[in-house]
């Protein structure tokens, strides 16, 4: 059980969690699940964690198939720019491994912002907190569980 999975457990949403052999070469984590788990790139999720410009740290949760636009986050977190986080940082307050960051189950709740695009699926699938690790929900249960907003952030 990670930290991701727990939380789920303790919010008594379905989830459903799918591993899969992970590569240490691969280039992309992301794209490595949705292929080992033969998913469309468009139904599997990334975690990112930016810096606003105060400093103060917030989570993108997008398709690994898209890129995060900084200037749709800095709009959605209602500040004027946002970069991405130090990996360090990332590491420190999320309590994971990069390439295993969940938005679940975090060290830190962070203010988080799920792409509209996650509203098309029944459910998604987003890192269960480890590399080879994945967890399916609803992308409903994933807002109310992190208290999250959805916006287009692509």
């Amino acid at each position: 059980m990670t930290p991701a999975i727990n939380c789920a457990e303790k919010a008594k949403i379905f989830y459903k969690v799918h591993h899969y052999e992970h590569d240490k070469n691969a280039n992309s984590y992301g794209e490595e699940a949705a292929e080992k788990l033969n998913l469309p790139a468009s139904r599997v999720f990334k975690t990112l964690v930016v810096a606003l410009d105060s400093g103060v740290l917030a989570v993108a949760v997008i398709p690994v198939s898209n890129q995060l636009s900084l200037k749709a986050m800095a709009s959605a977190v209602k500040t004027k720019k946002v970069k991405m986080a130090d990996p360090k940082a990332v590491e420190r307050s999320s309590g994971y491994v990069l390439g295993g960051v969940s938005p679940l189950g975090q060290k830190r709740r962070l203010h988080t912002v799920i792409d509209k695009q996650a509203l098309s699926f029944d459910t998604i699938f987003v890192s269960a907190g480890r590399r080879g690790l994945e967890i399916e929900l609803s992308p409903n249960d994933l807002a109310a569980v992190l208290e999250a907003s959805f916006d287009t952030l692509i």
